[in-house]
């Protein structure tokens, strides 16, 4: 169908199956900030800093190393007093673009690819151009300030080049609202954000320019905007042309755009939203969303129940996006862990959009990439229960041993994932309602023995199963 520029028209876009089907994508943070490649650290993650220490201290004290630039800007940070202390007060964050590109010329984009199939993901989405103004394509729309803000390299095009030739899609991520380019004061405090919220007529127009070339020149499956948008855009005409550029394309929820109303002064709106709502910080990254959306992106958080809305949880592997030589393997994901968080999350109608922050000349530190190679592993024998499935009547039970079972489904078959990598000679799965009648497997195995008491599922487990760092039980009729 033609999408019209309103919100009945774009609402009546539905969720491709291929993004239902995909489950797994891969988030890539890398540009500028890469060679500083530095955030202080202290196990924390954001959201937990922000809820606890409030935002101004999140802010000051950001974990995550591609808010490199904001934090040099705020006196006192502890990135201000490393970048002094390692490149010089005087050493302007700019300066590392010729660092970048120097460091990032060899990158062959056909390795990455590679590397992207062996994790099992079945998207990719990078960041073209983050909150520091640098665009990792060479666009045709100069950044006023500086003309040469960006790659001469089509780093975007490459990568979408060879990820496609490998059967996946490729998705693009923008920072619509934020760029430091065109506000050179930090995002200090809650009022501070909202300042950075109102934007010029040149950065809008500016944005709202490289969205199309990015959407007309490489087609994204994902267009990922980031914070929100500028005010005063037709969403729903950027949404319509996009969908009729990409008709199979998802786009997501952190559009919000914050109108001044019709004859208030902006000090009056700030202050107005200030005390209506209180924190700022960030809130479109959460569930809510008031603009049409294909998903919603939650970041960093866990969900109890099956969500009646599609969304997709990203994080990063460690506590940061972008690469940060600060943390170690310690605060890294293990390849359990992000195995259990996939399954967890699809079994609630969710994606998961994994991050890895490669180093400025591409490399993905080993703490990394073994964890998504592990879980990729794993994917290759057990995907079944994974890709392509949906959230079965219930997502969560508990074993008689207190194990976690996570459920998907795929028509009429059912799989049951112990999120354990122990397993019993038997196996009772509590308040598990199945046809008597059902056939149980034990994947990568063979069929299983079974009773049933009640609701609870006890399995016998066959001899010469092999070690895996989950169990998945496919329940189908005889």
């Amino acid at each position: 169908m033609t999408f019209k520029p309103t919100r009945e028209s774009v609402n009546q876009h539905a969720l491709p199956d291929w993004y239902d089907d995909a489950k797994l994508g891969l988030f890539i943070h890398w540009s500028l900030f890469s060679v500083p490649a530095f955030a202080p650290f202290d196990g924390t993650n954001l959201a937990d800093m922000m809820e606890k220490q409030g935002f101004a201290y999140a802010m000051k004290n950001s974990p995550y190393a591609e808010w490199y630039l904001n934090s040099l800007r705020i006196d006192g940070s502890p990135t201000k007093k490393y970048h002094n202390e390692t490149f010089g007060a005087d050493f302007s964050y700019f300066n590392f673009q010729k660092d970048f590109e120097a460091q990032s010329a060899d990158l062959d984009m056909g390795k990455w690819a590679d590397a992207f199939l062996e994790y099992g993901v079945k998207y990719v989405v990078i960041v073209t151009k983050h909150h520091d103004g640098y665009c990792l394509w060479p666009s045709q729309y100069k950044n006023p300030f500086n003309p040469d803000y960006q790659s001469k390299r089509d780093l975007v095009g490459e990568l979408a080049e060879a990820v496609r030739a490998r059967g996946m899609k490729f998705g693009v991520y923008y920072s619509g609202l934020l760029d430091w380019t065109f506000k050179t004061y930090p995002i200090s405090d809650d009022e501070a954000f909202l300042r950075h919220r109102i934007t010029s007529k040149e950065y809008t127009q500016y944005s709202l320019n490289q969205i199309h070339e990015l959407i007309e020149r490489y087609k994204p499956d994902v267009f990922f905007n980031d914070i929100g948008f500028p005010a005063g855009v037709n969403l729903n005409q950027l949404f319509a042309d996009y969908y009729n550029e990409v008709p199979q394309g998802v786009v997501n929820n952190r559009w919000r755009q914050f109108e001044i109303p019709e004859g208030v002064e902006e000090e009056a709106a700030i202050q107005a939203a200030l005390e209506e709502t209180g924190s700022h910080s960030m809130d479109e990254n959460m569930m809510d969303f008031g603009n049409h959306c294909d998903y919603v992106t939650p970041e960093y958080i866990e969900v109890d129940e099956i969500q009646k809305k599609k969304f997709e949880s990203t994080r990063g592997v460690g506590l940061s996006f972008g690469y940060n030589k600060m943390e170690t393997e310690a605060e890294m994901l293990t390849s359990a862990e992000l195995l259990y968080m996939l399954i967890d999350l699809i079994s609630k109608n969710g994606n998961l959009l994994i991050n890895i922050g490669p180093m400025a000349n591409g490399t993905i530190p080993e703490m990394q990439g073994k964890p998504l190679r592990d879980s990729g592993d794993w994917l290759k024998r057990f995907g079944a229960a994974v890709y392509g499935t949906r959230p079965w009547k219930k997502p969560t039970a508990v074993t008689a041993d207190d194990k976690r079972v996570r459920f998907t489904c795929n028509g009429d078959t059912i799989y049951a994932i112990v999120l354990d990598d122990r397993i019993a000679s038997t196996v009772t799965i509590k308040d598990w309602d199945i046809d008597d009648t059902s056939k149980i497997e034990l994947m990568g195995c063979a069929s299983c023995d079974w009773t049933k008491d009640e609701n609870d599922v006890t399995i016998q487990i066959p001899e010469g199963m092999q070690h895996e760092l989950a169990y998945v039980f496919r329940v189908c009729k005889k």
